[in-house]
């Protein structure tokens, strides 16, 4: 026997909304990129990998400077973007604060020194462009998603107005 209409409506899962997907694939995408980081071929110099520091001499895909604390931070990233886009609310605090922090990573890659033990996750001239984009990209992805939803709230679509 079919299911009624009104049982799939209640055991139906909500749809996931933009802010959701986008923070789910940056999920997959940061975790992949953390994982990457530890693979000799992928990560060249793999031998001058080091925990942290400017010292690190890996870098992955030969471009972007990596250490063990990068690649974690980016599993992190990841996690938290999975864990973050089971909610509307948690995906769009995920990509403002993330890209918020990304943006303050872009600006201390910027300042600092690359030889100076300031220089802890390390970071060079790829990863700071790389920071600006994604800090710009999340910051505006969070609050697009933000304004999209408002929007929703006030003209819904006619096939859900007087519900």
């Amino acid at each position: 026997m079919a299911p009624s209409s009104t049982a799939d409506a209640r055991t139906a899962r909500p749809a996931r909304r933009p802010v959701q997907v986008i923070a789910l694939l940056l999920g997959v995408v940061f975790l992949a990129v953390g994982v990457l980081g530890f693979v000799p071929g992928v990560t060249t110099h793999y031998a001058d990998l080091r925990f942290a520091g400017p010292d690190s001499g890996a870098q992955l895909l030969g471009v972007f400077a990596v250490s063990v604390l990068h690649n974690l931070v980016h599993l992190g990233y990841g996690v938290a973007g999975l864990v973050t886009a089971r909610w509307a609310g948690a995906a769009r605090a995920f990509l403002v604060l993330g890209g918020g922090v990304y943006l303050l990573l872009w600006i201390y890659g910027v300042l600092v020194d690359r030889h100076s033990p300031a220089n802890f996750v390390p970071l060079d001239s790829a990863d700071n462009w790389l920071h600006l984009g994604l800090g710009l990209g999340m910051l505006a992805l969070g609050v697009a998603g933000t304004a999209v939803e408002r929007a929703q709230r006030r003209y819904p679509p006619p096939e859900q107005q007087g519900q």
